[in-house]
């Protein structure tokens, strides 16, 4: 094993925290994980690592090695690729999460083309409503759909996706189609939260550039987007949700748009990666894909 593939080893335990989660990451034994690190230990003359039986930390050494080989290791992957001019020879992996609708309205779909341009490349996907840690977890990038929270992460924005609200056909049914704010209060809402705490703000509108909520009752509060498309398919309310995730159900009847004129402000989707010096070539050319993904609107 050469001194690249020993910084690679060591700088996703340093991420994970663990020999045993790192080895089941990169396919090693865990022994070959351990002995890597030891080896750059011995050759370094110093201690990386802090081992507990519990967690594996970096000392305040590892912690400064760490750091350099963030850098090392990105500018390694971007000269091996500097003359790799055609998309095919792009080569490796990319660990990506996003949320589960998007990955199923817009991403996966597209994929096929992706990969037959990029053959190389393998693509480990996940796909939640949880917000993971792409530092403890080891993603090259996470996409998010909404406003962002502060973090020391790098974001880039990708697009606006434009929310609509909608309605099953048996709803209406049962309780008539609303045109306007005070009919209301006359219908339910599905809620969404993903903590599942609070009361929920309320049906959410843009009202000269300003975003308001107008209170409502509702039955349910989901936690997921499955869940929340369920919930509206099932008749037990209206779901304020991105116009692409809908839009075949719309299409085939199952989903019906209302109040046109009270839609909630666009939602942003953006990009969020650890250090701007980790944007491989690869994780480069994908998110540019999706940006012009997104863009076309899933087309």
């Amino acid at each position: 094993m050469d001194r690249i593939q020993q910084m690679q080893i060591f700088q996703r335990v340093a991420e994970l925290g663990s020999f045993i989660r790192t080895a089941e990451q990169l396919g090693l034994p865990k022994t070959c994980v351990s002995e890597a690190v030891q080896k750059l230990e011995t050759q370094l003359n110093i201690r990386l690592l802090n081992r507990t039986t519990r967690r594996v930390e970096l000392t305040h050494d590892g912690m400064a090695y760490y750091q350099r080989c963030v850098e090392l290791l990105a500018d390694f992957d971007d000269l091996q690729q500097l003359f790799q001019q055609q998309p095919e020879q792009l080569k490796g992996i990319l660990r990506i999460d996003m949320p589960t609708g998007f990955a199923r309205e817009a991403v996966i779909p597209a994929l096929p083309k992706f990969l037959a341009l990029h053959p190389q490349l393998h693509i480990q996907l996940s796909s939640t409503d949880r917000r993971v840690d792409l530092i403890a977890e080891g993603f090259d990038a996470v996409i998010r759909v909404g406003q962002l929270s502060s973090s020391s992460l790098i974001a880039r924005p990708l697009s606006q996706l434009k929310l609509v609200n909608c309605v099953s056909p048996s709803y209406l049914e049962k309780c008539g189609e609303p045109t306007k704010l005070e009919d209301l209060q006359n219908h339910h809402l599905v809620f969404y939260s993903q903590q599942l705490s609070g009361k929920p703000d309320g049906f959410e509108y843009l009202h000269e550039g300003k975003t308001k909520f107008w209170p409502m009752q509702g039955a349910i509060t989901v936690n997921n987007a499955e869940a929340y498309t369920a919930a509206c398919l099932a008749g037990l309310g209206i779901i304020q949700v991105p116009e692409v995730a809908v839009r075949q159900l719309v299409q085939q009847g199952r989903l019906v748009t209302v109040l046109p004129d009270y839609q909630p402000a666009a939602m942003p989707v953006s990009v969020l990666y650890a250090h701007r010096r980790q944007l491989s070539r690869r994780l480069k050319v994908f998110i540019d894909w999706l940006q012009e993904l997104v863009n076309s609107g899933y087309n």
